[in-house]
C-alpha cells in the first residue's frame, strides 16, 4: 500500500485550519475595545494556541483583564491569501473566538470556538481536532513554490490545463497556480466575468518539498502525454492572428 491516498484526498478542515494558522503572519483581534490589527505580533504552540505580542497601550490587555470571567472576550481573525496575484486573493479565512488572558507580559488566548470558511461554504471546526491536527507540511512554503511557479515556469502551469475537463477551459484568459498542499495542486481559471478552480490531486501525498518535486513531475508527464486542450489552441490561434 505504501503512501498511497485516495485520488480525491484534501485536508481535512482542522488540518486545513491549522495550515492557515500557521501560515498567516498577522491577524486582526476584536475586543470590547475595538478592533486591532498585528504583524507578527502572534506566535502558535503545537497544539495550535496563540500568544500575542502586543504594545503596552493596546486596549487589548485592558479587554482581557475587564472581561466577565468564563466569557469570550475576544475574536481572532486569519486571513489566507493567495500568494499568486488572482482574483479574490482570499482563499479562506479562520476565526477563532475565545479569552484573553495575561501571561508574562504577553497575551494568551484560551479557545472556545473556531470557524473556518472556505468557497465551499463555513464549518465549526472541533477544537479537540484543531489541538490535534498538524498544518500541512507544505503551509510555510507554499508562497513560495507557487510564486516560483507562476512566475518561472509558465509553460509548466498551461502543460497543466491538458489535465483540465476542456469544458472548465471554456472562455478562460488566465490560468493561474492558486494554491498546493501534499494532497494536490489547485488552478484558478480565470474568465472574462468569472472564475473557477480546478484541483490537481496528487498520485501520493508529498510530505516534504524533495516529495512535491516528483509528483509535479508525474503530473507534468501526464499533461504532456494528453491533448491540448482546445479551448486554449483557440486563444493561442486568435491571439497569434
Amino acid at each position: 500500500m505504501g503512501d498511497s491516498q485516495p485520488w480525491t484526498a484534501a485536508p481535512s478542515a482542522a488540518e486545513h485550519a491549522r495550515s492557515v494558522l500557521a501560515a498567516a503572519w498577522s491577524c486582526a483581534v476584536t475586543a470590547e475595545g475595538g478592533r486591532e490589527e498585528f504583524v507578527g505580533a502572534h506566535t502558535v504552540t503545537e497544539d495550535g494556541r496563540v500568544t500575542l505580542d502586543v504594545p503596552e497601550d493596546s486596549t487589548l490587555a485592558t479587554a482581557a483583564i475587564c472581561a466577565p470571567r468564563g466569557e469570550p472576550s475576544a475574536v481572532l481573525e486569519f486571513a489566507d491569501v493567495a500568494p499568486v496575484p488572482v482574483r479574490s486573493r482570499i482563499r479562506a479565512r479562520l476565526w477563532i473566538a475565545g479569552r484573553l488572558v495575561p501571561a508574562d507580559g504577553k497575551l494568551g488566548f484560551e479557545p472556545t470556538r473556531a470557524v473556518l470558511r472556505r468557497p465551499s461554504g463555513a464549518v465549526v471546526v472541533d477544537l479537540d481536532e484543531f489541538a490535534a491536527a498538524a498544518p500541512d507540511p507544505l503551509a510555510t512554503a507554499e508562497a513560495r513554490l507557487l510564486t516560483h511557479l507562476a512566475d518561472c515556469h509558465p509553460d509548466a502551469v498551461e502543460r497543466l490545463t491538458r489535465l483540465v475537463d476542456p469544458d472548465s477551459l471554456h472562455g478562460a484568459v488566465r490560468v493561474q497556480p492558486l494554491a498546493v498542499d501534499r494532497h494536490g495542486l489547485t488552478l484558478r481559471i480565470e474568465r472574462a466575468r468569472a472564475h473557477g478552480d480546478v484541483r490537481l490531486p496528487f498520485h501520493a501525498p508529498a510530505d516534504d518539498v524533495a516529495r512535491l518535486t516528483e509528483r509535479m513531475h508525474v503530473l507534468l508527464t501526464q499533461a504532456s502525454a494528453a491533448s491540448c486542450p482546445r479551448a486554449l489552441q483557440r486563444q493561442r490561434t486568435d491571439g497569434d492572428g
